[in-house]
């Protein structure tokens, strides 16, 4: 009779972990909306290896296009289970809703927000050779140059839309002054045209700008961020470099976090929010983000939600005024 209710008892017990064995063995699924091997990718990636002991198996997908647009509107399409996530960015968020003619989702409304991931500061930079010749040594002496020249100064950036050309756009309209906008194929081609003098200035990624600046061939003016960056403190910001001239208020950055699709069910939301952000206080995730010059900023879903929706706000009077327009 022990021996039939022992059995008994082992069969209801495999019955019911049943269910939980399998949902544990489906592989959650992480959309980079990017290329392989670039910052947003070599982030997900790590993170994706360090959740695994709580999440179980993560999959980093690539599926690149439309400015990050196709990546982002698979996940805002995708069932609202927990096993289709995105690392979304300032691009797919809060800029191209506003760029693109036309865009398959809704940044606000198709996503539920986990948590930010990191935010990479932008800095201001012009060619050395430039700053020398036209006496420009920070942000006043450059808005004082480019009052008393208008039109004088050009910027380059990664193109028509991009971070660095909204960063420029939303310079010249809170300081009142004027600079040509060049656009290039990208943010490589953008640093070279300026390292070579093709280009005054550029507001250009911190990561990528870095190298330049400490061999001397870029002269970093100020930060675009509203706090100085911990990597390079001696930087000050835009803000507290020209506070009376109408650039007190200057915040703009490179960000990127977790969503998953709208409508998650609350528990699913904080398991996965409280995974990463376990998984962003690892010493291998640090040591990551570290080396690509990224500040960790992990934070709640609600946090991460206003967070966006102030980001979504920000852009919409800079793409607008700046006249970048993608179909």
């Amino acid at each position: 009779m022990k021996t039939i209710h022992r059995r008994q008892a082992l069969a209801l017990l495999a019955a019911t972990a049943a269910p939980f064995v399998h949902a544990q063995a489906r592989p959650i699924r992480l959309v980079v909306p990017y290329p392989a091997g670039g910052p947003l990718d070599a982030m997900a990636r790590v993170l994706a290896d360090q959740a695994k002991e709580t999440l179980g198996t993560v999959v980093v997908e690539n599926r690149p296009g439309a400015g990050g647009n196709i990546g982002a509107d698979i996940v805002a399409k995708a069932a609202p289970d927990g096993h289709t996530i995105v690392m979304g960015a300032v691009a797919t968020h809060a800029i191209n809703p506003w760029l693109y003619a036309k865009i398959p989702y809704d940044p606000l409304r198709d996503f539920t927000p986990l948590t930010l991931v990191a935010r990479v500061p932008n800095v201001l930079v012009l060619n050395v050779e430039t700053a020398q010749r036209l006496h420009i040594a920070s942000v006043r002496d450059l808005v004082a140059y480019a009052k008393a020249n208008p039109g004088r100064l050009n910027y380059g950036s990664g193109g028509n839309g991009s971070a660095g050309h909204l960063a420029g756009e939303m310079f010249k309209a809170k300081a009142g002054v004027f600079m040509v906008h060049i656009p290039y194929a990208g943010g490589a081609a953008a640093q070279l045209a300026l390292v070579s003098g093709q280009v005054d200035l550029t507001f250009d990624n911190l990561a990528s700008a870095s190298g330049n600046i400490r061999a001397g061939k870029l002269r970093a003016i100020a930060m675009t961020t509203a706090r100085r960056s911990g990597v390079m403190p001696e930087v000050p910001t835009i803000a507290e470099s020209a506070r009376d001239l109408g650039l007190g208020d200057f915040d703009v950055d490179t960000w990127f976090g977790l969503f998953g699709p709208a409508h998650l069910a609350p528990e699913t939301t904080q398991r996965l929010n409280r995974a990463f952000v376990e998984a962003m206080g690892t010493s291998v995730v640090k040591a990551r983000a570290a080396a690509l010059l990224a500040e960790l900023a992990p934070d709640t879903p609600e946090q991460f939600a206003a967070f966006v929706r102030a980001e979504h706000a920000k852009y919409g009077p800079v793409v607008k005024a700046s006249g970048a327009r993608l179909d």
